[in-house]
């Protein structure tokens, strides 16, 4: 195979994976999108399906939003994240209480394995 044939597959195989991730995240925005009903949803998925006039379609009609959706999913998960987080140190700091009650004998060990179970869940 000359070199001049293996560089034009090169950019072929480069391209064509381009494009699929291209409609992966086409098809993360479709799905996620919350303005969109079940109808518009299935309809944009057959649009998308056409060879590279799908993917450009979507972009001209809805690329500009698909960064908005993006960062409005993400400040979900920075919310739930955030509430994760502040629950367990909070539960963190109630056991480093409770275990200095129980080292200074303030605590017996019965009363702090209740304690540390009813923290725990």
């Amino acid at each position: 195979m000359p070199l001049f044939d293996l560089l034009i597959m090169t950019v072929w195989v480069f391209l064509f994976i381009g494009w699929l991730f291209l409609i992966v995240v086409i098809f993360f925005d479709i799905f996620r999108s919350e303005d969109l009903n079940g109808f518009g949803k299935a309809l944009w998925v057959l649009i998308v399906l056409i060879p590279l006039l799908g993917g450009l379609a979507y972009l001209l009609v809805r690329g500009g939003s698909m960064h908005d959706r993006f960062k409005q999913d993400n400040a979900k998960s920075d919310e739930e994240l955030h509430g994760v987080v502040h629950s367990t140190a909070g539960s963190s700091d109630e056991l480093t209480k409770l275990s200095a009650l129980h080292d200074r004998g303030k605590l017996t060990d019965d009363e702090f394995n209740a304690q540390k179970a009813k923290l725990l869940g």
